[in-house]
């Protein structure tokens, strides 16, 4: 007989424990998990109109790219909480695994410090509805398509669910308990779930905080009254989502919220006025309850004889304030409490007063989960202090770290999903959000294959799972000593494929050896393939100027480990995995001129060199097209694909998603001063199609610059293409 969910809580809870060791373990080793930075991000959305504002605003984060301290955005030391305000910190979007994510932030690296004990406040919004649809639906000028989850959110997703809500706990434990490894000692954290498992997390939330640091569970009243009994259901009307708060300690930060008064209180209790000042005050007790065992001082004061909550001085002061009032008996004392100085009715953990994001509302994302900023608004106020640091690892539609953003806290927040993390982006651009970096899980795909392989797998074993995924066979090892090289032989030709290591960028050096290879090995062959896992941003470039036609690139699928653990073993993913072409980006040559020059105001502190002004220049960019990967490798079904296919022939550039220029790329970073993306309309009315053309004003510089241009689509794949562009 198959055990209880509440039979199993223990062995899960021990399990997610011994998870969690583990990767504590591991961060202390010299193969820790580490983050890898994708972009930089200065928002500067593309706009026709701009006051002069917003105009300072967008000149300020560019000269920031081009600044002498520019790198401290790059190889920042970040600080700990208790760094001086000048230090520098840079709020991270990170798209990957949370668990990663929180392991690579508890290790920190040469760069960043180790977050732990650094965190103020958490809010996490998982997932807690097993019956979910998750589907995309994804816009396209004249038509629209659905899609799936992608294969790595579907299969994390299923591994949540595989046995219910048993699996779901299974994984929401080790994640806590990094949680708990971030938490500052004064740090809160909150966790938003609904009545699906919310009481079976609470127990696992007892164990892993204590039971003692429980400190609230808010029920939040996310819908007005309704049933659903018109539906068939048979059950009050569900309209109450929960909230659990623990504290890491009993000494957590809080500053205790409220709400206005109602006309009914203030007429009720408010019902006097000062014949002096004309304010309008409530008569509020003295008197000491409890007595001498509370240790209230006795004594009297306008003949009147008691215990006092104030000492006889205080009690003096309030007195020569006006501030004390005798009863019209003699027999009591009160004192006056102005209105001016009431801060209003204590909010209760019931809260009803935050509603739901309306259809119409100016917050709407048409996420599915999305969360109004009132409430993040309420619990950043309540439980982080200014330029406190706020975490969100299940970001979402971004609310943590927007409402964050403008209340001065710092934060990171992380999704799994890539539609999820351009929505964050575009969100946070759109408000002009202090400049921040865009992160992924460096080494993922290593970090996967540690998991399904065990800790001590080594690179020529993932190689020789990907040739036999691909249907290669594995060369002599005289010919083939780093074990990753495979051959298919078919129809009298021969084909070698060459596995590249996903610890490499794939690029002009690994498709140059192995033509060469090709070409000599064994009396050569007729055509090679290389698998790799990640590219260097020109590897379009490159497979044009190579022009070789017994040359093919594929990209391994990067969730192929995660498939590999899920599926349960090699033989049953045979003949289901496809290696997809690459997408890639073309641009029409960049366009550079020199500007007049810009006068500035001379700041007294200006060295005599520093000039009066300084001479710009203008660059134009101008996409020229955009093709996809295979449609195949995007989880469609035929009709959405045949549709698919359809824009991509007509109108490939619709495809775009998001696109950002780099006028001075560097070759390590990409640091993105002009960003413009579907539904910006601050520089057209089309919220279906990007701007092709971008204008930038940038500081002249006399040499040669190299332009990098990044897109993402509306799938969530990247392509960039880097310009060099000669001097003026």
């Amino acid at each position: 007989m198959s055990k209880s969910l509440l039979e199993q809580l223990p062995e899960i809870v021990a399990k997610g424990r011994q998870q969690a060791e583990k990767i504590l373990e591991s961060i202390e080793g010299r193969h820790r998990v580490q983050l890898q930075t994708r972009e930089i991000v200065l928002p500067a959305k593309d706009a026709v109109a701009q006051d002069w504002i917003t105009r300072q605003h967008r000149q300020a984060q560019r000269d920031a790219a081009f600044s002498p301290t520019q790198s401290a955005l790059i190889d920042p030391v970040q600080p700990g909480l208790n760094a001086a305000p000048e230090a520098p910190w840079t709020n991270r979007l990170i798209y990957g695994d949370n668990l990663l994510a929180m392991a690579a932030l508890l290790a920190g690296d040469e760069h960043t410090p180790s977050l732990r004990g650094k965190v103020d406040l958490i809010y996490i919004d998982p997932p807690f509805d097993s019956k979910a649809d998750y589907r995309t639906k994804v816009t396209l000028p004249g038509v629209e398509l659905e899609q799936k989850p992608t294969v790595i959110e579907q299969f994390a997703y299923s591994d949540t669910w595989s046995d219910g809500t048993a699996s779901y706990l299974a994984m929401i434990t080790p994640r806590l308990i990094l949680m708990r490894e971030l938490m500052s000692d004064s740090g809160s954290i909150y966790v938003h779930l609904d009545w699906h498992v919310g009481h079976y997390v609470k127990i696992v939330m007892d164990e892993v905080f204590g039971k003692d640091n429980f400190v609230n569970e808010i029920a939040w009243k996310r819908s007005h009254a309704h049933g659903d009994s018109g539906q068939g259901a048979s059950h009050f009307g569900r309209v109450t989502e929960g909230i659990y708060f623990y504290s890491l300690s009993g000494s957590h930060y809080w500053d205790a919220p409220y709400e206005p008064y109602t006309e009914e209180i203030l007429t009720r209790d408010y019902k006097y006025t000062d014949p002096t000042s004309g304010e309008r005050f409530r008569l509020m007790p003295v008197d000491g309850p409890g007595g001498a065992a509370k240790g209230n001082p006795y004594y009297e004061f306008l003949g009147v004889l008691g215990y006092w909550r104030y000492s006889l001085e205080t009690m003096q002061k309030l007195y020569e304030n006006g501030e004390i009032v005798l009863s019209s008996t003699g027999r009591s004392l009160s004192r006056k409490k102005f209105l001016k100085d009431a801060k209003g009715t204590p909010i209760t953990d019931f809260w009803n007063d935050v509603n739901r994001i309306s259809p119409t509302s100016s917050e709407r994302l048409d996420y599915p989960t999305q969360k109004p900023e009132a409430l993040l608004d309420r619990i950043i106020r309540a439980s982080c202090p200014k330029n406190g640091l706020v975490a969100d690892f299940n970001g979402g539609s971004g609310t943590t770290a927007a409402v964050a953003e403008k209340l001065g806290r710092r934060w990171i927040t992380s999704d799994l999903g890539k539609p999820a993390c351009m929505i964050m982006r575009k969100r946070l651009i759109d408000q002009d959000a202090q400049p921040f970096l865009y992160q992924a899980i460096g080494d993922y795909q290593v970090e996967a294959a540690k998991a399904s392989l065990g800790r001590d797998f080594r690179i020529g074993d993932l190689s020789q799972i990907v040739l036999s995924l691909y249907g290669a066979l594995p060369l002599p090892p005289e010919d083939n000593p780093t074990r990753n090289l495979g051959q298919v032989t078919a129809g009298g030709s021969k084909t070698l494929v060459l596995a590249d290591s996903p610890n490499k960028l794939t690029g002009a050096a690994t498709l140059k050896k192995a033509i060469a290879q090709r070409d000599t090995l064994l009396g050569g062959w007729d055509k090679v393939v290389v698998l790799g896992w990640n590219f260097e941003p020109s590897i379009g470039e490159t497979i044009t100027a190579l022009n070789d036609s017994r040359l093919e690139v594929l990209v391994i699928p990067p969730d192929l480990m995660d498939r590999l653990k899920k599926k349960g073993g090699l033989e049953k993913l045979r003949g289901s995995v496809r290696f997809s072409s690459l997408q890639y980006l073309t641009i029409w040559p960049v366009e550079r001129k020199a500007s007049t020059v810009r006068a500035e105001p001379v700041e007294a502190t200006a060295s005599p060199s520093t000039g009066s002004g300084r001479t710009d220049e203008t660059l134009t960019v101008r996409l020229r097209n955009y093709v996809l990967l295979s449609p195949e490798a995007i989880n469609l079904d035929e009709a959405n694909r045949a549709k698919l296919q359809a824009i991509a022939n007509a109108e490939p550039l619709a495809l775009i998603e998001y696109w950002a220029v780099d006028p001075n790329y560097d070759g390590r970073v990409f640091r993105s001063v002009w960003q413009d993306y579907r539904g910006n309309t601050a520089n057209d009315g089309d919220p279906l199609r990007v701007v092709t053309q971008a204008v930038l004003t940038v500081p002249a510089n006399p040499g040669p610059r190299q332009v990098c241009v990044r897109v993402v689509d509306v799938f969530g794949f990247e392509a960039e293409v880097v310009a060099t562009v000669a001097a003026a």
